[in-house]
């Protein structure tokens, strides 16, 4: 039994139980169920998998810090604090320019992914992470008699069976992304030849489509112009500098003309879109945000059409690589709709393309696809929640996913005083639009944490003044909350 109980124990679990411990909550009245014992390790394994080790920079802001509540000092200021007293102090100006001048006169500032997952460590040991933390598997979560809810769990390892119960006041939903799913043809292909080589995932290890263009060359087709497809062309680029007898063709539906919303529009280049963030900026904290949080179910997923659609970030060096391989045939794009993927005579996948303008068949023959579209949000694909969402017959919202308040509760899980809440990707369509980054994870637990501050919930003082200040300051110092 515990007060508070946090599933998933991921990032947003972790920046969960980080804002109860600093608004006051004792660590022996918190719990988290998690298979993983870093709250990063997934987020990690799908980076690495995606051509972004720890020494990259991910696509996040400097103030998004997981670590840190009110976001100073940030990433970028860290950043130049070390280059500072190493010696490099071109290299600290550096940083402390590109986020005043961002994005107009500079790329925008971004951490490396090491860095982040340096500072959650540190913060994870001061509030006593592991002390939380219980290894499970969840199964099931029903409400109880008393106003509560019980988490049926398995803890079973190899050659032990463990199965368990727990059972909590207040509930904290974060599962993440269901799954990895590839392109409907691409998973018929796979289904019909069992070759998991030459068609993979951009989520998936595919180390050996890189290792073997080196050593013999030949063509990959890549679908999809999100972050995911900005990396590969990347790492394709430096097998190139091995072996230049490499060629990449990308598919796009159609030709971009750049995602417009009143009088803003989002900058194009050669049919890539970029934006420094999967969201426009205002719908963090400005005016968007509170527009979208005023808005019916169905003018947010208007407005969350409108907004949202592929993007990466505009960097010098993605836009030059892209340029460079025009200009010297290496690189191309074709428009049109994929009709099929079959084995061809030498076992490659074949790509028959019927084309957007003139309507003619086109055929690609490659030696690698990369399916870089993105990973599965539908609720309904993870067996939890949809076993819960069966279960209670829970409400989704336009988008199909977990309906919200604005505090993020569940409304039809209460449980008299019992509360249950659910943040990240699986309540997209909801009051905030950047439920799956850092600082949406933050926001979603704020305003959760806020709630239950208001609603009297055991242990949870509030954070306001100077009982701010003195958080940050243990924070600074590294002292437990």
């Amino acid at each position: 039994e515990t007060l508070y109980l946090a599933l998933g124990g991921g990032i947003g679990s972790f920046v969960w139980v980080d804002t109860l411990r600093i608004y006051g909550v004792r660590p022996e009245h918190i719990r988290v169920i998690s298979i993983a014992r870093k709250p990063y390790e997934r987020y990690e394994r799908l980076l690495t998998n995606c051509q972004i080790p720890r020494w990259k920079r991910i696509r996040s802001g400097s103030d998004s810090c997981p670590d840190n509540i009110w976001g100073w000092p940030g990433y970028a200021l860290r950043d130049a604090w070390r280059s500072f007293f190493s010696g490099r102090l071109l290299e600290a100006f550096g940083f402390l320019w590109q986020v005043f001048s961002e994005p107009l006169l500079a790329d925008t500032y971004t951490p490396r992914a090491g860095d982040v997952f340096a500072s959650m460590d540190r913060e994870a040991a001061r509030i006593g992470w592991e002390q939380m933390l219980c290894y499970g598997h969840i199964r099931a979560i029903r409400k109880t008699e008393d106003g509560r809810y019980v988490v049926a769990y398995s803890a079973t390892r190899p050659g032990h069976t463990d199965h368990r119960f727990m059972v909590a006041k207040y509930l904290h939903l974060a599962t993440g992304y269901p799954a990895i799913k590839l392109l409907n043809d691409l998973q018929e292909f796979r289904e019909k030849t069992g070759d998991l080589r030459s068609v993979v995932h951009g989520y998936e290890p595919h180390d050996h489509v890189y290792e073997q263009l080196e050593k013999q060359g030949g063509t990959v087709l890549i679908r999809g112009f999100g972050i995911v497809a900005s990396q590969v062309m990347e790492r394709l680029y430096e097998a190139r500098k091995v072996n230049p007898r490499i060629s990449v063709v990308h598919l796009s539906r159609a030709p971009k003309s750049g995602n417009r919303f009143g009088r803003a529009k989002r900058a194009v280049d050669n049919h890539w879109e970029f934006q420094p963030f999967n969201w426009p900026k205002g719908t963090w904290g400005g005016v968007l945000r509170a527009k979208l949080e005023a808005a019916t179910p169905l003018e947010r997923r208007e407005l969350l059409e409108a907004w949202g659609g592929t993007t990466t970030a505009s960097r010098r060096k993605w836009r030059r690589i892209v340029r460079q391989g025009l200009r010297e045939g290496w690189y191309s794009i074709v428009f049109g709709k994929v009709e099929s993927v079959v084995p061809g005579d030498k076992g490659k996948p074949v790509t028959y393309i019927r084309g957007t303008h003139n309507n003619t068949q086109l055929k690609v023959e490659a030696d690698f696809v990369i399916d870089c579209t993105g990973l599965v949000s539908d609720p309904m694909t993870n067996p939890l929640l949809n076993d819960l969402i069966t279960h209670y017959n829970l409400p989704l919202n336009p988008h199909g996913r977990l309906h919200v308040s604005n505090d993020f509760e569940l409304v039809e899980m209460r449980n008299r005083d019992g509360r249950m809440y659910a943040a990240g990707i699986i309540t997209l369509g909801g009051p905030y639009a950047p439920v799956d980054t850092f600082l949406g994870l933050q926001y979603c637990a704020h305003r959760s944490v806020e709630h239950l501050a208001r609603l009297r919930a055991p242990g949870v003082k509030g954070l306001e003044g100077i009982r701010s200040l003195w958080q940050w300051c243990k924070w600074a110092l590294n002292i437990s909350p």
